[in-house]
């Protein structure tokens, strides 16, 4: 399938422009941009968490855990 040339485009805008009106369109932008940028953010967050999957987690241990190892050295 090939691009389309500049005949094409215009056929599609006028297209729009009838069945969206001249008022809506500026709107449908706006959300097909907030859109985007929402999925661009899903997907950095997803890369993100990938790359951080190959290292190991590092946990602070709780008080609980060392006043038992405490107690388990005493003994």
């Amino acid at each position: 399938m090939g691009s389309l040339g500049g005949f094409e485009w215009l056929i599609i805008i006028l297209v729009v422009l009838l069945l969206f009106g001249a008022k809506r369109i500026p709107e449908l932008a706006r959300g097909l941009g907030q859109g985007i940028q929402e999925f661009r953010k899903a997907s950095d967050d997803i890369k993100k968490e990938i790359e951080r999957g190959g290292e190991e987690p590092s946990q602070p241990r709780s008080s609980s855990d060392e006043n038992e190892t405490k107690k388990e050295t005493k003994n």
